[in-house]
C-alpha cells in the first residue's frame, strides 16, 4: 500500500491527543461558534440516524483549528481518523489505497485539498457521492474498468485556498465552513487554558499582551506562550508578570499590533520606497525577498484585517494607519 497516509491514533477508544494543547471535546473548543454549532448539530443527526457523517469542508487562515476539528468529529462520533495531506496523494493508486482502507463511518481528513492533483481528483467524485472506485487495470486492448465499493466514509477536508477548488469538487461538501481569526478577546481563554496545561503561572494581564500580538491565531498564541515560558525560566526565575511578557515578546520584534519584521518589511516598503503604492505583489516579492505566495497568503491577509493596506486592481496601497503604526513604532525606538 502506498505510504500516501498516516492512520491516526484517535480511535474508539477515547485515546488522547498528541498535541496536549488541542481541545478534547467540542466544549474545550474555544471560538468559531457558528462553525461549532453547526458540526455539532451535523453529528448530532448522524448519530440519531446511526449514519456516517456528511463531507465537510473547513477553510480559512492556517493555525485557527481546521484540524482539530476534524479530529473532534471523530471524537464526537467515536469513529476512527485516518489523515494525508494534498500533495501526499500523488497518483489514482495513492488514493485507492487510502479509501480501500476505510471502515464504515471512519473519517478521512485530507489536509490542503486544493493540491490534490486534478487526475486523482476526478476519482474523488464518485468516491464522494456513490462511494465505489472505479480503476482502471491494464492499458491499450486489454484495458478494462473495475468498480470497487467502499465503506461509508466522511471526507473532512481542509484548504486555505478555497478559491482554488474546483466547482464539481466544492459541490460535493454537503457542509462548506469557513474559520475566520480572532479577536484578542477571544484568544484570552485559549492562552490561559494553554498554560495550565504547560503548567506556567501566567496572569489574565499576561494573557492578554500575548493575544494582542497572535494575529488572530490560535497557533501563533500557543507558539509565543512557549516562548515566553522559557524565557520567564532563563530570565525570572519562571515569574509571569505583565512586564516579562512584554519584554519577551519585544525580543522576538512583535509589536503591539502583532507585526513582526517582515510586516513592518512590506509597510516600510510600500511607504518609503514607493511612496504608498500602487505596487504590484511582484514587486513587492521581489523587494523583500520573499516568495509572492507567501505574501498573499500568510502577511497580506492579516495586514488587510488590520486595515494598514488595501489591494487595488492597480496593486497594494498602504493606509494612512500604516503610516502611524511605523511612526509610532519608530517614536518607541528613539525613547
Amino acid at each position: 500500500m502506498s505510504g500516501a497516509f498516516v492512520e491516526s491514533t484517535f480511535t474508539k477508544k477515547d485515546v488522547v491527543f498528541e498535541l496536549p494543547l488541542r481541545p478534547q471535546s467540542f466544549r474545550d473548543f474555544t471560538g468559531q461558534d457558528g462553525v461549532k454549532e453547526r458540526l455539532m448539530v451535523m453529528c448530532g443527526a448522524a448519530r440519531k440516524r446511526n449514519e456516517a457523517l456528511g463531507h465537510c469542508l473547513l477553510s480559512g487562515p492556517p493555525g485557527l483549528g481546521k484540524t482539530t476539528l476534524a479530529t473532534l468529529l471523530s471524537k464526537e462520533m467515536g469513529t476512527n481518523l485516518v489523515t494525508t495531506s494534498g500533495p501526499a496523494i500523488e497518483k489514482p493508486g495513492d488514493l485507492a489505497g487510502v479509501l480501500t482502507s476505510l471502515q464504515e463511518g471512519d473519517i478521512l481528513f485530507v489536509d490542503e485539498i486544493h493540491r490534490v492533483p486534478k487526475s486523482v481528483e476526478e476519482y474523488l467524485y464518485s468516491a464522494m457521492e456513490d462511494f465505489s472506485l472505479d480503476i482502471m487495470i491494464d492499458s491499450g486492448p486489454a484495458a478494462r474498468s473495475v468498480q470497487v465499493k467502499l465503506n461509508r466514509f466522511t471526507l473532512a477536508a481542509a484548504t486555505t485556498r478555497q478559491g482554488l477548488l474546483t466547482a464539481p469538487l466544492r459541490s460535493r461538501f454537503q457542509l462548506s465552513l469557513r474559520l475566520d481569526y480572532y479577536n484578542p478577546e477571544a484568544l484570552v481563554p485559549i492562552i490561559l487554558r494553554s498554560a495550565r496545561i504547560l503548567n506556567t503561572d501566567l496572569n489574565e494581564e499576561g494573557a492578554r499582551e500575548i493575544a494582542a500580538r497572535a494575529r488572530g491565531t490560535p497557533r501563533i498564541a500557543n507558539n509565543l506562550l512557549k516562548w515566553v515560558r522559557d524565557y520567564s525560566l532563563m530570565r525570572t526565575a519562571g515569574k509571569l508578570p505583565k512586564e516579562t511578557v512584554r519584554d519577551a515578546l519585544d525580543m522576538l520584534e512583535i509589536d503591539f499590533l502583532g507585526l513582526d519584521e517582515m510586516d513592518r518589511k512590506i509597510l516600510t516598503l510600500l511607504i518609503e520606497d514607493f511612496e504608498g503604492g500602487p505596487v504590484g505583489l511582484n514587486t513587492i516579492s521581489v523587494a523583500v525577498g520573499e516568495d509572492s505566495g507567501t505574501i498573499e497568503d500568510v502577511f497580506e491577509p492579516y495586514l488587510i484585517m488590520q486595515g494598514l493596506i488595501k489591494r487595488t486592481p492597480k496593486g497594494r496601497v498602504a493606509t494612512l494607519k500604516a503610516y502611524q503604526h511605523l511612526e509610532s513604532i519608530q517614536r518607541q525606538m528613539q525613547k
